[in-house]
């Protein structure tokens, strides 16, 4: 036989109802079924805040219990279709009615309301709804759950009397019907008789009470939802649900906050190792959660995340507490003796300081009575006042398999560090099934994410990616995310979440990814945005993976580095200031990122897509020492140098130069040598050599003129530049050399000039915009190591910007 508990949801509604009476007239072709049903979801809470009302004397209270009566009658008049069943069910339903009505008006009358009062008001949901849904199934018989669920008084609260309630069941249903129909929930004193319950969620517990006592083959919770998640899926969108669980696993889960089923149910059937199912009765043809004892083929070590809003911490300290017996007896009694649940502990190793996680309802009647409780050992110094901090979350990751895999706990503080998540307190049993940790609640959010995303309980890991600026480098980033986003999603279960995407005055941000196809439209109608605010839109977004992705040439974007790395978020730089910017500012930045365990990246600062600084960084973690660089660093320069002849001018180049992409918006800053100082103070620095933009030698080709004024004085002026450089050009021409702008680091000393080579130079060769760098080392000395190639250009540049993504979503 089977045991199926169906839950205020599944009779909340008709079509859920109707839905219910298919699902167990089903089941009830295969085996004898006992059904259990909650009160009508919502019922519950209705039931007590009309007792409310009535207690305040309020006269609203005939309103709402009117709004009861007429909530059952139309479920009535519209699902049971045989007229003298409808009638026969009215007049039950009515005398129940009538009943209520009358202990309403009695607790208006007496402004009074009793715990045995409130026990009793609550019982009629369960009534009245099982004697509904036991007319509607054809051949459900009804039995009277207070017949056979005893329970007994004991501090204060009933508790179920186990072995004379598991003797009451069994007589009760010593012949089976084919569909017995329960109402959950309820029950009744042993001794007194009087109404009580099984607590909220009892419904579950009387489901599971009977599936013990009749040694059922399995016990089936239909719900809402399809089963036990991950993670709760309203903050984690990946969540997905958990095929099976073992009971401890179960159990934990239920404990933090995943309110599937009521966290008492799991015990009767799991000492008669009885499956649950977790089923949904808006989705019945899914599988489900399977809860039970062993798990085969069970490889994951977390199975999921639970948590607990609302969190106060209580720290009950001082030196007297050191080597004492009892003070954690007194603690707890205390709290216990006032109704007080503490969810998880914490102590240190030297005893003087325990911390206490409870609900922050609890928070001010639990510092009173500790007070109280602790008020001579306070009064002497002995002990501090309690300490509460609220405002704070509490999270349980539950899996039975992480008692076998060593690391856990350390990649899960880590995980939260590189996130700047700081742990409060935290608690692990010795059966390593559930680390639980309290965090700020304003991060539990990004805590839940990161850590669904870094134990692979994620289908895909994900980054979101914050793109400043839409020109040619970002403009063809976001081309080239779109059109990789499947390929990744489907080959390296990788999702690129672009979540916000801000241009020189505009930005839009969507937590669940902006649609690319259509950002530009987007942008045209946000609001302006400034670059503070575009911070502080970043650090509000609390997102968990969040990576900057700076695609412009802004000294004001570039200033908001240091504060996003603070707030540990990665930042991807194609943007050269804040790299080649005052020394300390530049090692500050570096040290941030150290610090804080996210990453700092600008490989395409120097040689757009080329792999320079990350070869320069390799050769040093090897052990290398970098003696000398000599470059052609910028694209710009080698295109207009390469492109010189006789059918086109100076000035004509450098036009071409612009529109192709490859210089800077103003192209003064190619031209004035700024772009490729500003590289060799990079790649200096990346060579272990500290440096500043001053410290650079500059041997110029233009006038320094030509750099003052406006962008449209420059190019108004420029052709006068022409007849200059092309009698140059003949004469190199003449000579069989060709003009490379050079940047030299040599031992720390560094310089830009423009050099002719001649054909036995490596750098005679180059072609268009390419990038060529020679570094000579320690290891590479006689022959210094070679990196040419494509070094300018808005898709390789992007492509370099999207290949540094890549390396931090590998990590």
């Amino acid at each position: 036989m089977k045991v199926l508990k169906f839950g205020g949801t599944s009779v909340g509604s008709v079509e859920s109802v109707l839905t219910l009476k298919q699902i167990v007239e089903h089941e009830a072709q295969k085996q004898p079924v006992v059904i259990v049903v909650s009160a009508l979801g919502g019922i519950t809470d209705k039931l007590l805040a009309t007792a409310q009302l009535a207690k305040h004397g309020n006269e609203h209270w005939k309103n709402d219990f009117d709004a009861i009566a007429d909530r059952h009658h139309r479920m009535i008049n519209t699902i049971i279709t045989d007229d003298q069943a409808r009638e026969e069910l009215s007049q039950t339903v009515d005398a129940l009615l009538e009943q209520l009505r009358s202990i309403y008006f009695g607790v208006f009358l007496i402004h009074d309301l009793s715990e045995k009062t409130q026990n009793a008001i609550v019982s009629y949901g369960e009534r009245l709804s099982s004697q509904i849904v036991a007319t509607l199934i054809t051949g459900a018989q009804w039995f009277d759950a207070c017949q056979f669920i005893k329970t007994e008084r004991e501090n204060e609260k009933h508790k179920l009397d186990t072995e004379l309630t598991n003797n009451l069941v069994r007589k009760t249903f010593v012949d089976l019907p084919r569909i017995s129909l329960v109402p959950g929930f309820i029950s009744r004193d042993k001794n007194t008789d009087e109404i009580t319950n099984l607590g909220r969620g009892g419904s579950d517990y009387t489901a599971a009470i009977i599936a013990a006592a009749l040694d059922a083959e399995v016990l089936e919770i239909w719900t809402d939802v399809d089963g036990f998640m991950t993670a709760d899926p309203r903050v984690i969108k990946t969540a997905y649900t958990i095929n099976e669980l073992s009971y401890i696993e179960a159990m934990e889960l239920c404990n933090f906050g995943a309110k599937v089923i009521y966290p008492p149910t799991i015990y009767p059937v799991c000492v008669k190792n009885i499956p649950i199912k977790v089923k949904n009765t808006f989705n019945p043809e899914n599988k489900g959660t399977v809860i039970k004892s062993k798990i085969d083929d069970d490889r994951k070590p977390i199975k999921g995340i639970s948590s607990i809003s609302g969190t106060t911490l209580i720290t009950v300290t001082g030196l007297s507490m050191v080597g004492v017996r009892g003070v954690n007896r007194r603690i707890f009694t205390t709290l216990a003796d006032n109704g007080i649940s503490a969810f998880m502990v914490a102590q240190t190793s030297s005893e003087n300081s325990t911390s206490i996680g409870i609900r922050d309802e609890d928070a001010a009647k639990a510092v009173r009575v500790l007070n109280a409780e602790y008020a001579r050992e306070i009064e002497t110094g002995a002990m501090f006042p309690m300490h509460a901090e609220g405002g704070l979350a509490t999270i349980a990751i539950v899996g039975e398999n992480m008692k076998h895999t060593p690391g856990i706990a350390g990649k899960l503080f880590g995980t939260l560090g590189r996130s700047g998540i700081s742990v409060i307190a935290c608690a692990q049993g010795a059966s390593e099934t559930n680390i639980s940790f309290v965090i700020d609640g304003q991060y539990l959010r990004k805590a839940l994410n990161v850590i669904h995303d870094s134990f692979f309980l994620s289908e895909y890991k994900v980054l979101n990616l914050f793109v400043c600026g839409v020109g040619t480098v970002g403009g063809k980033l976001i081309e080239q995310i779109k059109s990789q986003y499947e390929e990744l999603k489907e080959h390296s279960r990788l999702k690129l979440n672009v979540v916000g995407i801000a241009s020189s005055k505009n930005a839009i941000y969507n937590r669940d990814g902006i649609d690319l196809a259509h950002y530009k439209d987007q942008l045209k109608l946000s609001e302006n945005s400034t670059p503070d605010q575009l911070r502080e839109h970043i650090i509000g977004m609390n997102i968990f993976n969040s990576v900057f992705v700076d695609c412009t040439a802004s000294k004001e974007i570039a200033a908001l580095y240091q504060s996003l790395l603070e707030h540990n978020v990665s930042v991807i730089a194609a943007n050269k200031i804040a790299a080649s910017s005052d020394y300390q500012d530049y090692l500050k930045l570096k040290q941030t990122a150290l610090s804080r365990g996210v990453k700092f990246r600008f490989e395409t600062n120097v040689g757009a897509g080329l792999p320079i600084i990350g070869t320069i960084n390799d050769l040093r973690n090897s052990g290398d020492r970098i003696l000398k660089i000599e470059a052609v660093l910028s694209g710009t320069l080698n295109y207009i140098f390469n492109s010189l002849s006789a059918e086109l001018p100076f000035s004509e180049v450098v036009k071409r130069a612009k529109e192709e992409g490859f210089s800077e918006p103003d192209p003064r800053i190619d031209l004035s040598g700024i772009d490729v100082i500003r590289k060799l103070v990079i790649l200096t620095r990346e060579a272990g050599y500290p440096i500043e933009q001053s410290d650079v030698e500059k041997h110029l080709f233009l006038p320094d003129d030509y750099f003052k004024g406006t962008l449209e004085m420059f190019w108004k002026r420029l052709p006068e530049l022409n007849q200059s450089f092309e009698e140059k050009r003949k004469r190199l021409e003449q000579a069989g050399k060709h003009w490379r702008f050079v940047a030299t680091m040599d031992h720390g000393q560094t310089s830009v000039s423009l050099q002719e080579v001649d054909q036995n130079h490596p750098f005679y060769n180059l072609e268009g915009s390419n990038n060529i760098v020679l570094l000579t080392t320690e290891r590479y000395k006689e022959y210094p190591m070679q990196i040419q190639g494509y070094g300018a250009g808005a898709s390789v540049t992007a492509a370099g910007v999207f290949a540094n993504i890549m390396s931090i979503a590998n990590i």
